[in-house]
């Protein structure tokens, strides 16, 4: 005889909670619908998928989260698929949420770089989401510090027959075993000083390789390597001290991860990264820091052309970091208010920005302490902002005055940034009426992206192409289109 299939037990939970939000079935299937598409999912739900979920059935896939965020924003409170009756799905998906405590936090991130770490290419098309800003952001600025990120070393139970009469010296041999499982670094081994400093090292190598090659050349490397050193330390021991260091640079490196993910034009990864860099930040207690992965996801928004977005994100980092940071923070955090309003053609309010960003930046001076990640924030940078706010204000003179101070000052090293300002100075010659020059600036800018794997590069160049159009039959532009032909 063959077995029946087992009975689906009722899903009484969910019942509970349509009832209590008011949603009639239908309703419930068109809402999580709606809330696929901003996540970039064609879902096509209906009122009999709902009866099936109540008889007992599974949803698939990112579905449990996405009913889940349904139900938390009916009702004003943070609802887990769990609450719901259902099976949780896999972190990635959660990736928006800013975790209850630092021990979700790195469920949550480690399950992230898992799945980053092979090959699951559909999560570099989740799409990018403006609703998924506000409640990590407001979630970090009125948030309490963790209290205890410690994690203590489980006891080892001896049996008694086995306990040693007296303290004996172990073997040379047993010794050597001890100091092998120790360079394994898995799960349950205690973190040193040396393992911070290396996750310090190896986020200074990818910074560099990033600012150079563009996010696309060793994003994937970068992800391995938080799968397989940095979360086997975060799942180790350690005491206070030692872990508000580690989440420090697991925040940073996560970030960084984000910012290569951004950089390629996977933006709801890197959206995800950035929540969690931001939440990891928390647990490390460092202010400042989440300010500054806040002004990143301000440049993302900027990017994507959600200006509202970006001035909110730059103003609750502001807030957040204080009035106590150093002038070089404070200048950040002003430019990249100034970008969200530049975005929006705010002229006033982008002009008072930058000043902001001008007078905090004169305010600094030598010897002062400056935190590591924000040293790139010098007079080359504030140049560039000014260039690029020019530009979006159409005011196309200013804008080449800028970009042209920016890219004197502006070392080699940091070549994607001197490609951007290089199309931001021939956008200006264009709109100037300086055909010849910005087509010869442009051109210098495609073989450069030719070299990069940065979809922001490629893209900033497609954009100013774009703007040739009206002047598609002038010599310079089909002198242009012949240089970049190539590249294409």
């Amino acid at each position: 005889m063959t077995e029946r299939p087992a009975q689906r037990t009722p899903n009484r939970q969910l019942a509970a909670l349509i009832a209590e939000a008011g949603f009639s079935n239908a309703g419930l299937a068109r809402r999580v619908d709606q809330l696929g598409l901003e996540h970039g999912l064609d879902l096509r739900y209906d009122k009999t998928s709902v009866t099936r979920w109540l008889r007992g059935q599974q949803p698939r896939g990112t579905t449990p989260a996405l009913i889940a965020e349904v139900f938390t924003r009916r009702l004003g409170r943070r609802l887990t698929a769990q609450d719901l009756g259902l099976d949780a799905c896999a972190p990635v998906y959660a990736g928006l949420e800013f975790a209850a405590t630092p021990e979700e936090a790195v469920d949550i991130v480690s399950g992230l770089w898992r799945k980053d770490s092979g090959s699951h290419a559909e999560l570099r098309k989740i799409a990018f989401t403006s609703a998924g800003l506000v409640v990590p952001s407001r979630d970090w600025l009125i948030g309490r510090a963790d209290d205890k990120v410690a994690r203590a070393e489980p006891p080892v139970r001896v049996p008694a027959q086995a306990r040693p009469a007296a303290r004996a010296v172990a073997p040379p041999s047993a010794l050597a075993a001890r100091r092998g499982a120790a360079a394994e670094r898995g799960p349950g081994h205690r973190v040193s000083g040396g393992d911070i400093a290396a996750l310090r090292s190896v986020g200074e190598l990818f910074r560099t390789l990033d600012d150079a090659y563009g996010g696309g050349h060793a994003r994937q490397a970068l992800v391995r390597y938080l799968e397989h050193e940095c979360e086997p330390m975060l799942r180790g021991t350690y005491g206070e001290q030692t872990g508000r260091r580690l989440f420090a640079a697991a925040a940073d490196l996560t970030r960084l991860a984000g910012w290569t993910s951004y950089d390629i034009a996977a933006h709801g990864l890197a959206q995800r990264y950035f929540v969690q860099a931001l939440r990891l930040a928390q647990a490390a207690g460092d202010r400042a820091y989440g300010a500054y992965v806040l002004v990143t996801m301000s440049r993302q928004a900027v990017y994507l052309g959600h200006g509202r977005e970006a001035v909110q994100l730059a103003r609750v980092a502001q807030q957040g970091a204080g009035s106590s940071a150093p002038p070089a923070v404070q200048a950040l955090l002003h430019a990249a208010e100034a970008r969200g309003h530049g975005v929006l053609g705010e002229v006033r309010a982008c002009t008072a920005a930058l000043a902001r960003a001008e007078r905090a930046l004169e305010g600094a001076r030598p010897g002062d302490e400056v935190p590591y990640w924000a040293r790139f924030f010098d007079e080359a940078q504030l140049a560039d902002e000014f260039g690029h706010c020019h530009r979006d204000l159409q005011q196309y003179r200013a804008a080449a005055q800028h970009a042209e101070r920016s890219l004197q000052l502006r070392a080699p090293g940091y070549a994607r940034s001197r490609l951007f300002c290089r199309v931001v100075l021939a956008t200006a010659r264009l709109g100037l009426g300086e055909l010849d020059q910005a087509c010869q600036l442009a051109a210098e800018a495609a073989a450069q992206a030719a070299e990069m794997r940065s979809v922001r590069a490629v893209e900033y160049v497609r954009d100013f192409e774009r703007k040739l159009e009206p002047y598609r039959d002038a010599a310079p532009v089909r002198t242009y289109r012949d240089r970049t032909a190539a590249y294409v």
